[in-house]
């Protein structure tokens, strides 16, 4: 019998809200752009009394190089997010000399969900789909949408070739 081999899958899809800014650095060496941040996802649920209940994850975030300066310039606190990526793991001594793990997303493509709204010229928050650009050159398609209620969003689509 043939020796079975566990799939290497490791990806996650998550929607939610920011819980605070985003968090913008460049690592020392080199210079690489970094923003962290934290999402909300809520999950509404029956309890055994047939009562809606309501419960709340919270999920840590990291985005690298050209997605990580487009959070910066356009997520702030309580901006939607469709959050495509794989769970990373890093561990780092504290201040106190314990050592300290934390799972976190490593995003590969995060989407803007918020709307955009177009009178008199004004724009509030667009929406966009940008991807990690780890993977090489990348193309772009945007442009608008509406959905059943009557609402634009901006799309802008980047993917790697």
């Amino acid at each position: 019998m043939a020796d079975l081999k566990m799939p290497e899958i490791n990806s996650v899809v998550i929607a939610g809200n920011l819980t605070k800014d985003p968090v913008f650095r460049q690592t020392n060496s080199g210079g690489t752009p970094v923003v962290n941040f934290s999402i909300a996802c809520n999950r509404r649920f029956r309890d055994s009394n047939h009562q809606w209940q309501e419960d709340v994850c919270y999920v840590g975030v990291v985005a690298w190089n050209k997605l990580a300066e487009s959070c910066r310039d356009n997520l702030k606190k309580s901006a939607a997010v469709l959050v495509d990526g794989e769970l990373q793991s890093r561990t780092w001594k504290a201040q106190d000399g314990s050592s300290r793990t934390v799972v976190e997303i490593k995003a590969r493509r995060i989407q803007f969900l918020n709307k955009r709204k177009k009178s008199e010229g004004e724009e509030e928050d667009s929406s966009g789909f940008i991807e990690d650009d780890f993977h090489g050159s990348e193309s772009v398609d945007e442009g608008f949408r509406n959905d059943e209620s009557g609402h634009v969003y901006e799309y802008k689509y980047l993917s790697s070739e």
